[in-house]
């Protein structure tokens, strides 16, 4: 089940890789399990400062395993569903930012999950969407509500109801996917982008993302409220004290992530 995904760390930045190129990555059970096995070892490591998720072969994931779900009870169909929801939150409420770089189809279930990630990389050659409803289903990893926050209501009932995939172009002009890269240099920039992040300040960058994701779906004055506290809390850190003198006497700050 382990080789279902491979867990590599460059520097401070993990790699998990979905290795399932025969099925496109799809999702069923045994994925999910073992995804989840490598989400708890990036957990666990504290020299783990970002995290990138990708797809071998020539799919990120192309949804959740159609042959698997066939054969499931409206019973089993939700524990599948509740199953993989606890994982993308998990993957979501991560401490450390986390990046999908999205090398082919990201289809159904691949698409949630690059929804849980904190933001999209794609290949020119992606292509992104929710196909459930040209099954009969509809999504049940998430695409409902993520999809909504991230790129609005109209567009995410485009997505899901005409069920018909998008280029990664279109994708990011809807705000789906941050930036649209060449195939043969989206690892290259997302573990980039994974990179500059682990030379931040791990504690203000722990504290920022949780700030970002508790206010999103509060009313401005509470989420003004979390961010004044979460201000005076960051300067309590070890980090801000050397951040802030490395800029005073212009140098390169050294952070420990205390």
């Amino acid at each position: 089940m382990a080789d279902l995904v491979h867990s590599e760390l460059r520097e401070s930045v993990a790699l998990l890789t979905i290795d399932r190129p025969d099925a496109l990555n799809a999702l069923n059970p045994e994925v999910l399990a073992a995804f989840d096995g490598a989400l708890r070892g990036v957990e666990e490591n504290p020299d783990v400062r970002a995290l990138v998720v990708t797809g071998a072969g020539r799919a990120f994931v192309a949804g959740a395993d159609i042959a698997a779900m066939t054969k499931m009870t409206p019973l089993e169909a939700e524990s599948f569903s509740s199953d993989a929801h606890s994982i993308f939150e998990r993957l979501e409420n991560l401490p450390i930012p986390t990046i999908a770089a999205v090398n082919g189809f990201a289809l159904g279930g691949g698409c949630e999950l690059a929804l849980s990630c904190d933001w999209i990389l794609a290949s020119s050659k992606a292509r992104i969407g929710q196909p459930e409803t040209k099954l009969g289903l509809i999504p049940g990893f998430g695409g409902t509500s993520r999809l909504v926050r991230r790129v609005g209501l109209a567009h995410a009932k485009e997505l899901i109801f005409v069920a018909e995939p998008i280029t990664a172009d279109e994708a990011a002009r809807i705000g789906l996917v941050n930036r649209v890269c060449e195939p043969e240099t989206l690892m290259e920039t997302a573990l980039a982008s994974g990179q500059a992040i682990s030379e931040r300040g791990p504690v203000a960058i722990r504290i920022a993302k949780r700030v970002m994701q508790q206010g999103q779906d509060a009313d401005v004055r509470t989420a003004h409220a979390l961010e004044q506290q979460a201000f005076g809390l960051v300067f309590a850190s070890e980090d801000r004290v050397e951040g802030t003198s490395a800029f005073v006497e212009k140098r390169e700050p050294l952070f420990k992530g205390r």
